[in-house]
């Protein structure tokens, strides 16, 4: 296999800062700044959903297939719309972790075509 072009490791690590990057002592789970931001009303969703759109941006920009970039965007929506409920939302975020499906799906999508 090889290595990831350098825009998909790019997005990797703004990813990881969104799902990953806060290991909880513990409990294995760690979390990102994606549930963080959530916690502050209304802003915080939709900073957290602005740059989740930059991943789908990017990743349409280097050719992703439209079908891969409409199962991006769902991950988005279902991201938005349930962590967008107080509290639950909050806890789905650091389960659901989005954007580091969204770039799987990507990295899955360019591995295709090579």
């Amino acid at each position: 296999m090889d290595p990831d072009p350098p825009w998909i490791a790019r997005l990797r690590t703004l990813a990881t800062a969104l799902d990953e990057s806060v290991p909880i002592p513990g409990t294995g789970v760690k979390i990102g700044l994606d549930p963080l931001l959530g916690l502050l009303p209304v802003a915080g969703d939709v900073a957290a959903s602005v740059l989740s759109l930059v991943i789908v941006a990017v990743s349409a920009r280097r050719g992703v297939r439209k079908r891969t970039l409409v199962r991006m965007l769902g991950n988005i929506a279902v991201d938005v719309v349930v962590g967008s409920v107080p509290v639950f939302g909050d806890l789905f975020d650091v389960y659901w972790k989005a954007n580091v499906r969204n770039v799987e799906l990507a990295a899955a999508d360019v591995e295709r075509r090579s």
